[in-house]
């Protein structure tokens, strides 16, 4: 929320898109709407579980007016990130997504875990478990790299002059 609300200060709206279908979409959008509170910005939230609710959640964006779109992590965006990114460009809305291929993609922003990281990991894990240890006994860990990815190109074709100050925590901006 502190990026969008930083790449767009006087945003009135800000639109959150969320797979209802997920496990943990209930948390996301309780812990986004306690983010959004805490800086006093107004939030709606999007659902879509399927390709034809991405097309429908874009088509209410488009009708609320919202300044800017954020969309969460869930495996089935992932795989709809080209249609996602399409959507977005198409109606002209300044979106942070969750992870670096979207702005490789096209995408204007994204923050989020480090996937190679989260892949070594896992294979390590997978490692541990083939020698023997039990998943169970094997503790939780959480990422604790995230990534800043910022699309300069993407910017320019919204309109956008990205802050100094986002550009110098971005991991990476692509011209």
């Amino acid at each position: 929320m502190g990026l969008l609300r930083e790449l767009r200060p006087h945003a009135t709206t800000i639109a959150v898109l969320v797979n209802p279908g997920r496990p943990q979409a209930k948390v996301q959008v309780s812990d986004i709407q306690a983010a959004a509170r805490s800086v006093g910005q107004e939030i709606n939230i999007l659902k879509a579980r399927t390709i034809r609710e991405i097309d429908a959640a874009f088509a209410t964006l488009a009708q609320m007016r919202a300044n800017a779109l954020l969309i969460t992590t869930d495996p089935f965006f992932f795989t709809r990130a080209t249609q996602l990114v399409g959507l977005a460009a198409r109606n002209a809305i300044p979106t942070l997504y969750a992870r670096r291929e979207f702005a490789a993609d096209g995408g204007l922003i994204s923050y989020g875990p480090n996937a190679n990281d989260s892949y070594r990991l896992l294979g390590l894990y997978a490692a541990r478990i083939l020698k023997g240890e039990k998943p169970g006994d094997l503790p939780v860990q959480r990422a604790t790299r995230f990534e800043l990815v910022i699309n300069l190109s993407t910017a320019n074709a919204l309109g956008l002059e990205v802050p100094p100050t986002l550009l110098a925590l971005a991991d990476e901006v692509i011209p």
